[in-house]
C-alpha cells in the first residue's frame, strides 16, 4: 500500500507489571531507563507509567485489562556490546544476560520480574534479523 501522507513512526509496547518497586529496580536501576512519568487515577489505584532509554519508550502497567504478562518484545540498539558490559558490571541478583549472535544480530535477552521477555539486538553488517 503506497500512501505518501500516511507514515508509521514508533511503537510503544505495554508491559504488565505486578510490583512497582520491583519494576523500578529492574527497568530504572538495572536496565538504566529513566522514569518519565507515573499516573494513577487515585492513590490506591494501579500504576501506569512510562520509562525510556534513548528513543525507546515502554509503558508499564498494573492494570489487568491492558495486556497480558509474558509478552516478548525486540528493541533495536547500537553499541550493544557496551550496553552488555554495563549490565554485567551491575551484578544484578536476578539476571545475568549473555551476549549472543543469532540471525545476523548480536542479542542480549533478558526477562523482567513479571515474565516479559526483552531482546535487545544490534544488526551485524547491515543484515536484517530475517536473513
Amino acid at each position: 500500500m503506497e500512501n505518501t501522507r500516511f507514515e508509521l513512526t514508533t511503537v510503544t509496547p505495554l508491559l504488565r507489571i505486578f510490583d512497582v518497586a520491583k519494576a523500578k529496580e529492574f527497568y530504572v536501576d538495572f536496565l538504566g531507563f529513566a522514569l518519565d512519568w507515573e499516573h494513577r487515577y487515585e492513590p490506591d489505584m494501579p500504576l501506569y507509567a512510562q520509562v525510556s532509554l534513548g528513543r525507546c519508550a515502554l509503558h508499564l502497567t498494573e492494570h489487568h485489562g491492558d495486556c497480558t504478562p509474558g509478552s516478548a518484545i525486540r528493541i533495536e540498539a547500537s553499541n550493544l556490546t557496551e550496553y552488555h558490559e554495563i549490565l554485567t558490571a551491575k551484578k544484578y541478583g536476578y539476571a545475568r544476560p549473555g551476549l549472543e549472535q543469532a540471525f545476523g544480530c548480536l542479542e542480549v535477552r533478558i526477562a523482567d520480574p513479571f515474565g516479559n521477555r526483552l531482546t535487545f539486538f544490534e544488526r551485524l553488517d547491515g543484515l536484517s534479523p530475517e536473513t
